[in-house]
């Protein structure tokens, strides 16, 4: 019985160990549906679709954004939302986005960088994931090229 228990113990510890381990980044693929949510010299806000890959051998379920969208690090606006999206495991899962645009911002350094072809995007923030009731706010500074014209 000793003998079992020396056994077993270990081998028990080991499965836990490699079962327990960090989860991998979520992988940006790309946005679409962009469009023109309100439009008003005030305030403005635009909505995007967001679509990511879940490499992890684990579902998860988005539940909060709170994210600053910046472009060629000109501030775009922020996004503060609450929602319930489920990431499948190892699959392609969408994010609707509403960003609230600071029109003054834009208006004054914006309109060259929205000339150019390509820009730099970024999002600084945080985003709230968990699993079976259990979330964990994670920092999000996620910076990416993409295409882009006005015209």
């Amino acid at each position: 019985m000793k003998i079992l228990k020396t056994l077993v113990v270990p081998l028990l510890f080991i499965i836990l160990l490699s079962s327990c381990r960090t989860p991998q980044e979520l992988e940006f693929r790309e946005f679409n549906n962009l469009s023109l949510d309100k439009l008003g010299f005030s305030s403005s806000a635009l909505k995007v679709t967001l679509v990511y890959f879940n490499p992890n051998n684990f579902g998860m379920e988005l539940s909060r954004t709170e994210l600053d969208i910046y472009v060629d690090n000109t501030f775009l606006g922020h996004s503060s939302q609450l929602l319930q999206v489920p990431i499948p495991r190892k699959d392609i899962f969408s994010i609707p986005l509403r960003i609230d645009l600071d029109m003054k911002n834009l208006l004054k350094n914006g309109l060259i960088t929205m000339m150019n072809k390509e820009v730099a995007v970024r999002a600084i923030g945080n985003v709230k994931v968990g699993k079976a009731g259990v979330y964990k706010n994670i920092k999000v500074d996620y910076t990416s090229r993409q295409q882009f014209s006005l015209f």
